[in-house]
């Protein structure tokens, strides 16, 4: 495994299954390193994998794919008229036409069921430029800010989505309707959401759709989204999950058009609450929660055909998989099990359609029958996976300091040797209530680091969802406490290992796994020989007063540094790694994107000074346009090259 032969993997993106289930049409994304750049190409395929066939070769990043006109054609978006807009072709590819040409980028669509209208996303201007206050100024760079939020993920905010409605006639639109005229309000919300957030009821004249209805202060402070129902008739619009605190998303009605289900999670301001499935009943508008028994978050789901139940992916035990709940009974069952991660799910006739991953292989599009048969219908990367040896993924279960067990991913190199001796990675999970699971990234990928010669070592430490709400919520407010002991006991435990070379262990992770590095830093007591630390908080002060999501930092620092009376906020500050580099004695590579507002570029290159002047070895790559991620090809090859050069700097000598 090489960083070149990741980028070289076709990505596989959406799906939609045809509505009489015999076809499914889906994305996958190819980027150039020499050219700095993606592309995204359509393919179509019988509903058992037969048949596979690409329908575009453009240049034009053919997106959001999905079937219309009772199966006849397929409705896309396309960049191929200058802007993003609404296309549609035949199954084969050939026929295409634009259906669209709105003044801006569409974003993402959803046709009513009688396919009478268009449901479809758009940016809208919300802030006033300096240009258009000082007119005479026009070319002026700076940027008034009179509240918060300026700021988020990557951008500086000057437009909200919003959901359009239009009429569609089969070729064109006409008579668009602005749902949130006027307001300056995001639906879907920033900066992740997308069409899922939206839905059409069975008699396409209502529309459900996510939004949290703040600005400035207010909403950065709050996770309180709602789900509104707007009727095409009435134009009005009602909330209907009001008194529900947390975030509320991703609405879908029944297949019957008698319930409405979303996600919800219960407590406001805590953006890792348990994301709980529920199920509104339209005519007595009575609400239930429906996963109950399961304890952990709903990540993805989708209606049975008789709308008695509802299948969902969860994770469990450090693997995502499918479960079906019965909603009368509010049962929950698995349907799945194995060292995989399920990533979606989508209905096909009487099956499940669904994309699945693990730590050793990328995304491909897998058939699963209620009874748990799994066949696999894509095979994207097979000529490149056929080429590599992978390493092996072992999971084990560690005694915690405080008596619990932990189970944490042991992944060796391709051909492992028991009797030698490997440099050996602990890697630490962002979040940083994001599961360890079978994940696959294309950055902190498992199977390049064990190709290096590395063992590795991934710990599902305290704060992490898959063991139990009193498992995943013991992090907050104790950044510096049980999690960091969990880290020091897996590596402490492998570090028994014959094969494990405990004078040359590294210490990896980003944005929390960033913070653990730089806290284990100064509390490591020699154990490590190199850390890298990669969007990670460095100064927690500071931190506090430079992200942009203040809600985060409310709950998981316990509030602002100067609540002095505040027991919480107190020991949450006290354990910033800042106050801790008089301990440094280990050489620290620091890695961050200057487009990071959700970690401050300034974390990192405070840390990277504070090692120099310590007299440490330290190196600080840094990306002027990266943001919490690394994006681009060649960013992405320097980030492998320069990640293993400095691990091999250190621990093979």
């Amino acid at each position: 495994m090489t960083p070149e032969a990741l980028w070289a993997m076709g990505r596989i993106g959406g799906l939609s299954v045809s509505p009489d289930g015999k076809q499914i049409v889906y994305t996958v994304a190819y980027y150039s390193v020499s050219e700095n750049k993606s592309n995204r190409e359509v393919f179509v395929m019988n509903a058992d994998g037969s048949d596979n066939r690409q329908i575009t070769r453009t240049p034009f990043s053919e997106n959001e794919a999905t079937w219309i006109k009772g199966g006849s054609k397929i409705a896309f978006l396309s960049g191929e008229s200058g802007s993003s807009q609404l296309w549609e072709m035949n199954a084969d590819g050939s026929d295409k036409k634009q259906l669209t040409n709105y003044d801006n980028d569409i974003e993402g669509f959803a046709f009513s069921p009688d396919e009478k209208k268009l449901l479809f996303i758009s940016q809208v201007k919300t802030v006033k430029t300096t240009a258009e206050k000082y007119p005479d100024l026009p070319k002026a760079s700076g940027i008034i800010v009179t509240d918060l939020m300026y700021k988020h993920w990557d951008e500086w905010v000057t437009s909200a989505p919003h959901p359009f409605i239009a009429d569609f006639d089969g070729a064109s639109i006409a008579n668009m309707i602005d749902v949130l005229e006027g307001e300056p309000y995001e639906s879907p919300m920033k900066p992740f959401g997308g069409i899922e957030q939206l839905a059409w009821n069975n008699t396409s004249d209502k529309i459900a759709y996510t939004s949290r209805k703040k600005t400035g202060k207010e909403y950065a402070v709050s996770t309180n989204s709602n789900i509104y129902v707007y009727d095409l008739n009435t134009k009005k619009t009602e909330n209907i999950t009001e008194g529900m605190m947390g975030y509320d998303t991703n609405p879908q009605y029944s297949p019957d058009g008698k319930s409405i289900a979303w996600l919800s999670m219960e407590r406001e301001g805590y953006e890792a609450d348990q994301n709980r499935l529920f199920v509104m009943n339209l005519e007595t508008g009575a609400k239930e929660f429906i996963s109950k028994d399961f304890d952990s978050n709903v990540d993805d789901y989708c209606w049975s055909k008789d709308a008695k139940g509802i299948y969902f992916i969860g994770v469990w035990h450090g693997a995502s998989q499918i479960y079906t709940v019965d909603i009368a009974a509010k049962t929950v069952k698995p349907i799945t099990e194995g060292a995989h991660d399920y990533a979606s799910v989508s209905l096909c006739n009487d099956k499940l359609i669904a994309k699945r991953h693990s730590m050793s292989i990328a995304d491909e599009i897998y058939s699963v029958s209620p009874d748990g048969t799994v066949a696999q219908l894509t095979f994207e990367n097979k000529h490149i996976f056929d080429q590599i040896t992978t390493g092996k993924v072992e999971g084990r279960w560690i005694k915690t300091t405080d008596g619990k067990q932990m189970l944490t991913w042991i992944i060796y190199p391709p051909h492992f040797d028991p009797n030698k001796k490997y440099p050996t990675l602990l890697f630490c999970e962002g979040g940083p209530q994001t599961p360890v699971s079978q994940f696959w990234s294309y950055r902190w990928n498992m199977q390049i680091m064990a190709a290096n010669d590395y063992i590795i070592v991934a710990p599902n430490r305290r704060g992490l969802p898959g063991f139990g709400l009193e498992w995943n919520e013991q992090i907050s407010g104790d950044y510096g406490g049980q999690c960091m002991k969990d880290y020091f006991s897996a590596i402490d435990e492998m570090s028994k290992e014959p094969f494990v070379d405990s004078d040359h262990l590294g210490c990896v992770g980003a944005s929390f796994g960033g913070f653990s590095v730089y806290w284990l830093a100064g509390h490591h007591d020699k154990r490590f020989k190199a850390f890298i630390a990669h969007d990670g908080i460095f100064n927690m002060e500071t931190q506090y007063l430079e992200t942009e999501e203040m809600w985060f930092a409310n709950w998981d620092m316990g509030g602002a540094y100067w609540e002095k009376q505040n027991p919480i906020v107190q020991r949450s500050y006290a354990n910033s790694p800042h106050k801790f580099v008089d301990k440094w004695d280990t050489p620290i590579l620091c890695i961050h994107g200057e487009k990071d507002y959700r970690v401050s570029v300034s974390q990192g290159l405070t840390a990277f000074n504070a090692a120099i002047l310590r007299g440490i070895p330290a190196e600080l790559l840094i990306y002027p346009d990266e943001n919490h991620w690394v994006l681009k090809p060649q960013n992405g090859v320097l980030w492998q090259r320069t990640f293993f050069e400095w691990l091999d700097k250190w621990l093979k000598k």
